[in-house]
């Protein structure tokens, strides 16, 4: 029963927005994210291999690769994810990540996207620090976003990622 006073004028339910719940504080953030300043300077300076930054790249026929360029060698990894989900992803890149010597994977910078809102799993399960670009400045990541952009170049549209 609508318990709203008589006098009023209007006499239906105020609407929301459909956007109302993206407002709040935390929607979208991720928790506890380590930003890409608090990265060890060999990180920085690439003198140290084992540093990889990462993305998701979205094909056609919903396909996914997550692609992974080590800093100092620019040795690429492609990973073929099969959902966008931060649960898949993740266990993707766990998977990935034990295939590799821990003297070369030493630390992960990603995007601020919600695919790796479980950041935090996948430390504890490879011990590799993950950090975070600045919000909006996806180009923090240099060496991936080149490598992205080289691969959509000669790619377009003609390899799908369930064809990896």
């Amino acid at each position: 029963m609508n318990r709203r006073p008589q006098h009023l004028r209007r006499t239906r339910n105020m609407r929301r927005s459909r956007h109302h719940t993206q407002k709040t504080d935390d929607h979208g953030r991720i928790v506890d994210a380590i930003s890409i300043s608090e990265r060890p300077a060999t990180v920085e300076d690439r003198a140290v291999p084992g540093h990889w930054e990462g993305d998701l790249l979205f094909g056609s026929h919903n396909s996914q690769i997550a692609t992974l360029v080590e800093r100092r060698t620019r040795y690429v990894m492609l990973v073929k994810v099969a959902g966008k989900d931060t649960e898949t992803v993740i266990n993707a890149l766990i998977t990935n990540a034990r295939k590799l010597p821990l003297e070369l994977y030493k630390s992960l910078t990603w995007d601020r996207d919600k695919e790796m809102a479980d950041h935090k799993r996948f430390t504890l399960a490879t011990n590799i620090q993950v950090y975070f670009c600045d919000p909006q400045n996806p180009w923090q990541r240099g060496s991936n976003e080149n490598t992205n952009g080289l691969l959509s170049s000669v790619t377009q549209s003609t390899v799908r990622a369930v064809d990896l």
